[in-house]
């Protein structure tokens, strides 16, 4: 146990287990519901721009960032357990430390770009017509509450298939997971759906609770 926590806080290691703690960290407080995943998942954003001439793009920058992260303090855990064995002095270590760091980034992209691209399947780009397709229709809140800043249902579409969106109301409605919600407009710049409570007829969490 001892000589695993000397190689995670050594360098070039150490960069990587933080990363690391921070991606363990969002990803608990998105299964809780703290954090919002949706901006994330947006395959076309300015990340999404920037993994794509990467080789990356077509899957959420959340996760690209998170399988790169994973990848490359496995790969320099690995070299410095490696290191550590071999007894280089110090001058040499620094500079074959250097390498180990410069061969995880690589591993780390070359495993992350061969994930992706069957994973990109998995995130068909939606276009704004196909968003506009969903005004109108009835989503089910999954988010704890729904504000003008933070909110996501799922909502089907017309061919049965069903999303997770970002949707924000304008009021202080008391809208809760699993509650009804009828999705009015769309906002292009912000991504997200205009929602207002759906009446008690396609509500009966919140038709129970009055």
């Amino acid at each position: 146990m001892t000589g695993f926590l000397g190689a995670a806080l050594s360098f070039p290691t150490v960069l990587f287990s933080f990363l690391l703690v921070v991606v363990v960290g969002y990803w608990l407080l998105v299964l809780t519901g703290v954090l919002d995943l949706g901006d994330d998942l947006d395959v076309d954003g300015g990340a999404g721009t920037f993994l794509a001439g990467l080789g990356l793009g077509g899957v959420p920058s959340a996760i690209i960032f998170s399988l790169l992260v994973a990848v490359a303090w496995f790969v320099s855990l690995a070299g410095t357990a490696l290191l550590d064995g071999l007894g280089f002095g110090s001058g040499i270590r620094v500079l074959v430390s250097i390498g180990v760091l410069l061969a995880a980034a690589f591993c780390a992209w070359l495993v992350t770009r061969l994930v992706a691209i069957p994973l990109g399947r998995l995130f068909p780009a939606e276009s704004d017509a196909t968003r506009h397709a969903f005004v109108g229709r009835l989503c089910v809140v999954r988010t704890g509450t729904v504000t003008a800043d933070f909110g996501q249902a799922e909502v089907t579409a017309p061919d049965g298939s069903s999303a997770v969106v970002q949707v924000r109301q304008p009021g202080e409605e008391k809208m809760t997971a699993g509650s009804s919600a009828l999705i009015y407009d769309y906002d292009t710049e912000g991504e997200f759906f205009w929602v207002m409570p759906a009446g008690p007829a396609f509500d009966p969490l919140r038709h129970s609770a009055t």
